[in-house]
């Protein structure tokens, strides 16, 4: 943790922040009092973008442990942006509630990137060995025996 300064730190915790604040205002109103015409797919939704909230509340208490929130939360948004908002947009066809959500999308796609510590990440997701990817053998040869004397293998006696 310490390639990471203390103003990193709280850039991202003002981060996770933003998140859980600006979820729990918008968005977890209608998880408890959801609106009688909610899609299916809306309630879904509303369900991941409350997981999210709750994410990031944990993130204000473990901002590095909880960087893959903010990988993924970027790349929704660019994925949206990318495949859906943009095309439309280009054709003169995004719709006005669909303004909305990419002006808040950009938005993301503009702060997370300058939140997260690009080194830490690298050095901890790019440089850093992965973890194996299966059960570590033991040795099942039988040890030789030492040719040592017995005092040097328990030790000197005092």
């Amino acid at each position: 943790m310490s390639e990471v300064s203390t103003f990193r730190l709280y850039v991202l915790r003002a981060m996770y922040a933003f998140m859980a604040i600006g979820l729990g205002v918008f968005k977890l109103p209608a998880m408890f009092n959801p609106p009688a015409n909610l899609s299916t797919m809306g309630s879904v939704v509303l369900s991941v973008l409350a997981a999210l909230a709750l994410l990031a509340v944990l993130g204000i208490r473990y901002p590095l442990k909880i960087l893959p929130l903010l990988f993924f939360e970027f790349l929704w948004k660019a994925v949206w942006v990318l495949a859906f908002a943009l095309p439309q947009w280009s054709a003169g066809q995004l719709a006005p509630d669909a303004q909305e959500v990419l002006i808040n999308n950009l938005v993301g796609i503009v702060l997370v990137p300058l939140a997260i510590p690009w080194g830490y990440v690298f050095n901890q997701y790019v440089k850093a060995p992965g973890d194996r990817w299966r059960k570590q053998m033991t040795s099942s040869t039988p040890k030789q025996p030492s040719a040592s004397p017995p005092e040097a293998a328990t030790g000197p006696q005092r």
